[in-house]
């Protein structure tokens, strides 16, 4: 029901957000890669292609050819009474290498809720240390069938392969860091919930203090594809202006965080796209909200 609800939520804001969008989105980076690139290269050698999802209940209905299952359990998982933490980097390693992801794999993915699992992997892989080689697939299995049609519905075998990490621990952010930089106001700080949960309007039971990060700024992780019908992301000039809105400007330090760290994965890889140095803060409100002596506020007119 929960997840249902939060699909009705996303739907209705990316709709709300895009309607005046009508410029064709202008991309030139590997971070994201359109599904002609894709039809060109489905056959090389290295291209491993992964559809992330809650459930397998949409890949087994339709998947691209040759597309292979990422659970969002594998890479985010229960820890400390917070969802959605990263597992542990052997365990991290276990899981890419299970489904065939190598040192000289190029990864493309996709996934379910508007390609939002899609992002979470791709920090997952950034945080590893192959970010380099991971793309997201602009408008992902909507517009991959639109496009080019044909899907399969059979489950893709996969041969192990061997994956040295990289770790970037400075992609991640812990309670303690946000605290200090909230108190110096240093780091500037994007929520990416809705906004009615950022200006503490909604009520939601794994939310004690309802509000956001004092000094936090809200861009909705939705905000920045064109519409429901259409969900690909607007172009980097687009995005890149949504953020500066908040103040931030392009090459700056950004910490992002949301609920538990999933929709903060999105505006990860969108600030990264355009230019920014996102950090991501994985414990995110749930942690924050909970921890009585973080600094919360309400209302949005700050924003």
């Amino acid at each position: 029901m929960l997840r249902r609800l939060f699909g009705i939520l996303v739907i209705t804001c990316i709709a709300a957000n895009g309607a005046s969008t009508a410029k064709k989105p202008v991309h030139s980076t590997n971070m994201l890669v359109e599904t002609t690139w894709l039809a060109t290269h489905l056959s090389d050698k290295n291209l491993v292609i992964l559809h992330v999802g809650a459930d397998r209940t949409a890949y087994s209905s339709a998947h691209i050819p040759g597309a292979r299952f990422l659970a969002l359990s594998d890479i985010a998982v229960t820890r400390n009474g917070i969802p959605n933490e990263l597992p542990s980097a052997s365990e991290l390693k276990a899981v890419f290498e299970r489904l065939g992801v190598g040192d000289h794999s190029h990864v493309v993915l996709y996934g379910d809720m508007f390609n939002l699992f899609a992002a979470r992997a791709y920090f997952t892989l950034d945080y590893l240390g192959h970010g380099n080689s991971a793309s997201l697939l602009n408008g992902g299995l909507d517009k991959w069938s639109r496009e080019h049609g044909s899907t399969q519905s059979e489950t893709s075998p996969a041969t192990s392969a061997v994956l040295t990490l990289h770790m970037h621990p400075e992609f991640l952010i812990e309670m303690a860091g946000v605290r200090g930089l909230v108190s110096e106001s240093r780091v500037p700080i994007i929520d990416a919930r809705p906004r009615g949960d950022f200006a503490g309007a909604n009520t939601d039971p794994g939310i004690r203090r309802p509000g956001h990060i004092a000094g936090a700024k809200n861009v909705f992780w939705a905000e920045t594809l064109v519409s429901r019908e259409n969900p690909v992301l607007r172009s980097t000039t687009e995005i890149r202006a949504l953020y500066r809105a908040t103040g931030i400007q392009p090459g700056a330090k950004v910490i992002v965080y949301c609920k538990t760290g999933i929709q903060a994965s999105h505006d990860y890889f969108t600030l990264k796209l355009a230019g920014f140095r996102p950090v991501l803060y994985d414990g995110s409100y749930v942690e924050w909200s909970n921890s009585f002596g973080m600094p919360v506020e309400t209302g949005t007119r700050n924003q």
